[in-house]
């Protein structure tokens, strides 16, 4: 079975250095060492995983003041191993005065598919008025986007969780921005929670929301959502991984542990992701 991993970062020191005053937090919430691998470690374990990696750029200079994961940088990854990886998302930070040259430049120059927000983190909620012009650009440039919903590891356990407001990443804000923009294709990241029947209203009422369930294991995933799955949102539902935040080996193992239909399993795992993304 073809395995698109919709959300997978570069896992390299760069990408490390960029989280900043977040790693030792991180290292915590994960239970594990947080630290960069080589370019070839990385590329090794898509390959044994079996996956078709999607990267993930990453921009929190306004935030935290570290150097970004720039689109460029998971550019030139992809084009080194592109039978491996597949497509990229970029990173854009709203407040950056070139924020709308910056998407033009990913989608047009290096083809991205579109481009990920992680609200709590950037400090902002992606149905802020004040970036509707970057998202009406994003639109006309038929580019997706996708937007982590529910908390974050990032800051968890810090004081005032270094000033990141979880509510940023609320379903409410993907409901309204998907009203807005009906044609935007979005694609929530992480299953939501604690809002996971919100988002699952967000993903039923909105044709244009997809759900992406990346950065948890399976078998945690709440019982209600389990059933949606493979039932009413069997043809929303795409896989992530949120690599390198677990091993491939037990998050693929777990997937096959829910019992889902081969044919449920073919849409979340490829097909969902082929449609509606063009992969």
């Amino acid at each position: 079975m073809r395995i698109i991993d919709l959300h997978c970062y570069p896992g390299t020191k760069e990408w490390i250095a960029c989280q900043g005053p977040y790693v030792e937090a991180l290292a915590k919430y994960w239970k594990r060492e947080w630290v960069g691998k080589s370019e070839d470690q990385v590329l090794k374990e898509f390959t044994e995983a079996g996956v078709e990696a999607c990267l993930v750029a990453l921009d929190l200079e306004t935030t935290i003041k570290t150097p970004p994961v720039t689109n460029e940088y998971v550019h030139a990854m992809w084009k080194r191993h592109p039978k491996r990886i597949i497509q990229c998302w970029g990173a854009l930070e709203p407040a950056k005065k070139n924020v709308l040259e910056e998407a033009k430049k990913a989608v047009k120059q290096l083809g991205f598919v579109g481009f990920h927000f992680h609200p709590i983190m950037q400090h902002f909620a992606v149905n802020d008025r004040r970036y509707y012009p970057m998202f009406e650009l994003i639109d006309e440039l038929k580019a997706a986007v996708m937007v982590d919903v529910g908390t974050t590891g990032m800051g968890a356990g810090m004081p005032g969780g270094m000033g990141a407001k979880i509510r940023h990443a609320h379903p409410d804000a993907i409901d309204e921005l998907a009203a807005d923009f009906p044609n935007l294709r979005i694609v929530m990241a992480h299953p939501g929670w604690p809002w996971v029947e919100e988002t699952t209203a967000v993903a039923l009422h909105k044709g244009n929301v997809y759900w992406e369930m990346s950065g948890w294991a399976p078998k945690y995933f709440p019982g209600n959502l389990k059933v949606d799955m493979r039932g009413r949102l069997q043809d929303k539902i795409m896989f992530g991984s949120d690599y390198p935040s677990m091993p491939y080996a037990r998050i693929l193992k777990e997937w096959q542990e829910l019992g889902y239909s081969d044919a449920v399993m073919e849409k979340i795992m490829h097909q969902n992701a082929e449609r509606v993304l063009g992969l």
